[in-house]
């Protein structure tokens, strides 16, 4: 971290400190009324302010990383790019001193450009198209994940001076919102060929890797993966290869209490199964812990229709827009008027479609709201993961063209 405090390093860093931030109090108890009085202070003192727009609280994220490294204090977190790969948010995690857990060019190119250093970087993508591979290598990236004996041969060809983490598929019954042991990691009975795939080809192993699925509920999934992971270091000693010194516990995490919950699983198992190799570094791959809860989104009312009792609202963001969240991500939205409620308000049942020609763009239905009329807004909290990193333009919606407003609350 360069600097003084980590809030004036993070104002300093490179992606922030050529951007407006603008400044607002926070009371700890009532932080989204905080946020809330900053977007309608934004709404009225900005009369071209016409269209949906994000708050970014750079203070939640210095918060985060203190958070994490108080309860996870011998895990670096690697931020998971594809999260969220707004500028600011990546050069706020630069200043503060996270490594980059990338899965593509373009992702290692924006980390880069923001002077990161090709060792703080992950290439944590199991299977890379080759083109990708070879711009690893021209720029130094040298540490990849792999769970098939094919990406050896591609590593082999395109890069062999690349070292690897081999890919665990993360136990089951994780009881989590996004399950990537469908697409991703070796299975037990495959760790010891594809150790021995890397052998044949002279490419180091250099560790292990693991995701356990976003989200997770039943948190002993994290006491699993990390027995599994030593067997893993144990399964490469017994092969004669050089001693393993990487452990990837992957992403993920939530921030709040489940995070606390699991940083005690881990801090455990991690005690228990790795003790005795105290040479090992381990790292994370938080994606949505640092960018979750740090943007909020405001969208605008643009259409209106009354049926009955029945109140139907148009808005300027939607499913195909940064709210794919909610058939992607399992974003259950719940949105608030940015008016102030009035005592005793009556609300009617509502729904909400998001401004495409797609009957699919439902935001919200069967949803009570009060009276609401073109022109007001609707405010949508913790939006800031896989939301604007996975939008489209369809329809001629550029999810791009959303504004982030890039703040601070003391």
């Amino acid at each position: 971290m360069v600097g003084g405090s980590p809030m004036q390093a993070v104002l300093m860093a490179p992606g922030v400190k050529d951007r407006k931030v603008l400044a607002f109090k926070r009371d700890a108890l009532k932080e989204k009324d905080a946020v809330t009085s900053l977007i309608r202070s934004i709404v009225t003192s900005s009369p071209d302010q016409r269209s949906a727009f994000y708050v970014f609280d750079l203070a939640k994220v210095v918060d985060l990383f203190r958070t994490w490294r108080r309860a996870l204090p011998d895990v670096r977190p690697c931020y998971a790019v594809k999260c969220n790969p707004d500028p600011a948010l990546l050069g706020a995690l630069v200043a503060l001193g996270a490594g980059f857990d990338c899965a593509s060019r373009a992702e290692i190119e924006a980390v880069l450009a923001l002077g990161v250093q090709p060792r703080d970087i992950v290439y944590a993508n199991p299977c890379k198209a080759e083109a990708h591979i070879e711009y690893a290598s021209e720029v130094g990236v040298n540490l990849t994940t792999y769970d098939s004996e094919e990406e050896v041969a591609k590593v082999k060809r395109c890069h062999p001076k690349c070292e690897l983490l081999l890919r665990l598929k993360g136990p089951e019954g994780g009881e989590v919102r996004v399950d990537l042991g469908t697409k991703y990691g070796a299975l037990p009975e495959e760790v010891a060929p594809l150790l021995r795939a890397a052998q044949r080809e002279g490419i180091n192993v250099a560790g292990v890797s693991f995701h356990v699925g976003s989200g997770a509920c039943r948190l002993d999934v994290y006491r699993e993966a990390i027995e599994a992971a030593r067997a893993a270091f144990d399964a490469a000693a017994a092969l004669g290869m050089p001693p393993m010194r990487v452990l990837d516990i992957g992403g993920g995490f939530v921030a709040g209490a489940t995070f606390d919950e699991a940083a005690t699983v881990i801090n455990g198992a991690l005690a228990e199964h790795f003790g005795d190799l105290p040479c090992v570094e381990v790292i994370g791959e938080p994606g949505r812990y640092f960018a979750e809860s740090a943007f909020t989104l405001a969208a605008r009312v643009i259409g209106k229709r009354t049926r009955g009792e029945v109140r139907e609202y148009w808005i300027d963001d939607g499913l195909y827009g940064s709210l794919n969240c909610i058939m992607m991500d399992h974003y259950v939205p719940h949105p608030r008027p940015l008016a102030s409620p009035r005592p005793g308000e009556k609300t009617y049942t509502s729904t909400v479609f998001g401004p495409t020609c797609d009957s699919l763009d439902v935001v919200v239905t069967g949803y009570h709201l009060p009276e609401m009329s073109v022109g007001d807004w609707l405010v949508f909290d913790d939006m800031g993961a896989y939301t604007t990193g996975a939008g489209s333009n369809f329809n001629g919606f550029a999810t791009s063209d959303i504004k982030i407003y890039v703040a601070y609350s003391s």
